[in-house]
């Protein structure tokens, strides 16, 4: 055994033995268990499937979280809104005993998302529905427990209105599932709200608002302990009450924290504390929660813009939906890492969760590498919007959708939405609502009728529509909801036709007003409601967009559309995904995203990319889906190279030749015109006597396979492996124009989750063993089988050495 081998056992011997050490002291009150698997699974409908009695043998193994949708096949009779995949009725069954070390305690399971119309039985009896796909719930399990024997929990989940979202959902329990066991003298569900009312580099003051349940037949007098300590485990404060709280009632007490020279929460450096919340009856402890907390204060100005810990900051936000390709919605936390790294290098701080609540993990994600988050509710409020079937704008739309549920269920859904994230440092407002104003989609108004553009006025007034007042009607009632749950953020909404909601109390409802692709009302609407904040809520990528933000200090930022490509929301057959991105389905930066790094990054940087598309020579406007990070083209042809950087200027050098020194331009792009021949493409920048290098050179035929594993910061138990493959000719050049179909062989204690190779029109089996690659390129997803072992990888690909890769 090698030295390395020696550290890294000794660590892993002492990881096991600090996670039994917490263990054994969380039995002591409260105990949060992984539910994810041995479930039953079964695609289809049956009759009396909660029953105990039912027999189940037959259906599938599974390990939550699990998606239905993404096995597909893609098939032209779906919906091209929803990815051209299937939606369907599934049902889930789980037959287990309770622990030894909860059976006295209170139990209940917590679901952190099932899309959708989900109903749940407990031995038979019903716990309840939740028609949002996209919401966090818990139900009480233990009146109906077996204490002794088995217990069986089954879900019946109902998504047979596939068409019902205009981008991909996915179907299942597609979030994790847990347990969570308490005394039944508790910490109510989300019954801690952490806020940072006062905040400077030498001091500040914390708030701690508990709810304490008292699920005993008797008043007992609860002592309660607020501990902060820093990520050594460092006791920085801690303070106490006692509130008495009544028999099967809720308490609600306060405990305030002072914190010296406190390390604030930013997005450069984005400290975290740890908050413990226990609770003790006559001495003994009923209750230990925790939770991850940051120290930080912000505020939005209506000339000034947003200012993060008294500085000013522009938000360099994107726009993300939940699925991950090959994986549907059913994505583990490492996934997102590895995606949100990449944007994090390209200069983006800020994350607008479109257009709905993501997975718990992800706000913890967003918290630990440091973006700013818009946390939005609903994309449709009582009237449902356009779902395209053929194609987008194509054809005749269906009209399913959450508007159904809203009237009875929207506002128990923002606050869950809110209590459930109310402790994360990294949201800055609250959306109620995105387009909810998209001209007669569905709302309609007689100003519609003064205007020829059809993005802003539709297709003039539609009487037989819903009015535009019903705007302001609602969004003041959704903003009395929000309030109620939350004033340490503003309530925000993304607009999509400014021009008819200005007619409305809608905007003034809000306390910040979001802007979709209307840049150019900026200046018009600072000037006629000047204490309105505006901030971009979706924009294009031109540079045009961010210059109305980085010209105009009272605009707060942009959230580009898209960070990522995502299923769904598509044109018509055969694609079946959006490519809006500044990365691809597989993660992987496309050439936009370099521009993008260079609007949004201040370290020197230079990217190259080339095309043989006409650029044109006085607005330098390029067509991105052209460019190409390759140096490999026809000979003899001219082609055009392009440099994205931040720098003053740049020199551009085929093999060894200097092709001509050029200085930045106003639409921040340089790019030289070169007849093409083989061999090595060297562009040099300058700025402020620094000097940074870009090279692409030309590959031959592909010899080898090439990977690399994506390794975590943050996940302790790993569930799935990411495995960048790259094809590669004899020098290790990269090749791009050589595409080969590769198959994928896993042994051991793994099995293969998914090959994604970024393209949005393919039609290959995602749970297949073969895929093409794009560019050279693909993605594996490997998951762990849940049992102790060594993990064999096989890479085959005609023609090439197999590759053999151990985990």
């Amino acid at each position: 055994m090698n030295i390395q081998t020696k550290k890294a056992t000794r660590f892993f011997i002492l990881f096991l033995f600090i996670g039994t050490f917490h263990s054994v002291k969380a039995q002591q009150s409260r105990i949060k268990s992984d539910f994810n698997a041995d479930w039953k699974f079964f695609k289809g409908d049956v009759n009396q499937g909660e029953a105990v009695s039912f027999n189940d043998a037959s259906w599938h193994n599974v390990t939550l979280p699990h998606d239905w949708s993404i096995d597909g096949p893609f098939n032209e009779k779906w919906a091209s809104a929803t990815a051209y995949l299937p939606g369907g009725i599934g049902w889930y069954r789980k037959t287990f005993k309770l622990k030894k070390n909860i059976k006295n305690k209170r139990v209940a399971i917590y679901f952190d998302g099932v899309y959708k119309n989900s109903e749940v039985w407990i031995n038979g009896h019903f716990l309840g529905k939740r028609p949002n796909g996209f919401i966090s719930f818990e139900y009480d399990l233990t009146p109906y427990l077996h204490k002794t024997g088995k217990n069986t929990i089954a879900v019946r989940v109902n998504h047979s209105q596939f068409a019902d979202s205009r981008w991909y959902t996915g179907s299942g329990i597609n979030r994790n599932v847990s347990l969570i066991a308490v005394e039944p003298i508790h910490v109510k569900q989300w019954g801690v709200a952490f806020s940072t009312p006062k905040v400077s580099k030498e001091s500040a003051s914390a708030m701690a608002k508990i709810s304490v349940q008292n699920e005993t037949s008797k008043t007992e007098e609860v002592t309660i302990k607020a501990t902060l300590t820093d990520m050594e485990n460092k006791v920085i404060s801690s303070s106490q009450t006692k509130i008495k709280t009544a028999k099967n009632s809720i308490a609600e007490s306060a405990i305030s924290l002072i914190i010296k020279n406190p390390k604030l929460w930013s997005v450069d450096d984005p400290n975290l504390y740890q908050l413990t919340i226990k609770t003790y009856v006559t001495g003994k402890e009923t209750d230990k929660y925790t939770d991850e907390v940051g120290i930080r204060s912000f505020y939005f100005d209506a000339d000034k813009g947003f200012f993060l810990n008294g500085e000013s900051l522009k938000l360099k936000g994107v726009c993300l939906h939940d699925d991950a390709g090959a994986l549907g919605t059913a994505v583990p936390a490492e996934v997102w890492e590895r995606r949100l790294e990449k944007l994090k290098e390209g200069g983006c701080n800020a994350i607008r969760m479109s257009h709905n609540p993501h997975a718990d993990y992800f706000y913890k994600l967003a918290d630990r590498l440091g973006f700013l988050v818009m946390d939005e509710a609903f994309d449709e409020w009582e009237t449902g919007k356009n779902k395209w079937i053929s194609g987008w704008n194509v054809g005749t739309p269906g009209r399913d959708g959450y508007h159904e549920y809203f009237k009875d269920w929207a506002d128990k859904d923002l606050r869950d939405m809110m209590l459930r994230n109310r402790n994360r440092p990294s949201i800055i407002m609250w959306s109620i609502g995105n387009e909810i104003d998209y001209p007669n989609d569905p709302y309609s108004d007689p100003i519609l009728n003064t205007g020829k553009n059809p993005q802003i006025y539709g297709k003039g007034y539609l009487s037989d529509h819903p009015a535009a007042k019903r705007l302001g009607e609602i969004s003041k009632d959704l903003v009395n909801v929000a309030k109620s749950v939350d004033t340490t953020r503003p309530i925000t909404a993304a607009l999509a036709g400014v021009v008819m909601s200005n007619t409305t109390s809608y905007p003034e409802n809000l306390d910040i007003v979001g802007y979709n692709y209307q840049e150019y009302r900026y200046q018009e609407d600072h000037k006629k409601y000047p204490k309105r904040i505006i901030y971009g809520s979706e924009n294009g990528m031109s540079l045009g967009a961010w210059l109305a933000v980085e010209d105009n200090p009272f605009v707060s930022g942009q959230f580009l559309w898209t960070g990522v490509d995502y299923l769904g929301e598509a044109n018509k057959w055969p694609t079946r995904s959006n490519g809006a991105g500044l990365l691809d389905l597989a993660g992987n930066p496309k050439p936009i995203f370099y521009f993008r790094k260079s609007l949004w990054t201040s370290n020197p940087t230079i990217s190259l990319a080339v095309t043989d598309a006409p650029i044109d020579p006085i607005k330098h406007q390029v067509n991105y889906a052209k460019l190409k990070a390759s140096w490999n083209w026809d000979p003899r042809k001219t082609v055009h190279v392009v440099g994205f950087t931040n720098c003053d200027a740049a020199e551009l050098f085929l093999n060894g030749k200097s092709l001509g020194k050029k200085l930045q331009t106003p639409e921040r792009i340089i790019f030289w015109d070169v007849l093409y021949e083989p061999g090595e493409l060297l562009v040099k920048a300058f700025h402020n006597g620094k000097t940074v290098t870009n090279t692409l050179k030309s590959a031959g035929k592909p010899t080898r396979i090439q990977t690399h594993i994506f390794k975590s910061k943050f996940q302790k138990n790993i569930e799935m492996a990411q495995i960048e493959l790259q094809l590669v000719d004899e020098k290790g050049t990269p090749t791009n124009n050589d595409d080969r179909e590769v198959s994928v062989q896993v042994s051991g204690a793994g099995k293969l989750a998914g090959l994604e190779s970024g393209s949005s029109t393919s039609h290959e089996d995602y749970k297949s063993n073969k895929r093409e690659t794009l560019n050279g390129k693909l993605l594996i997803f490997v998951k762990s089988a849940q049992q102790s072992g060594p993990i064999k990888v096989t890479l085959t690909s005609a023609g090439l050495p197999v590759k053999t890769i151990k985990l």
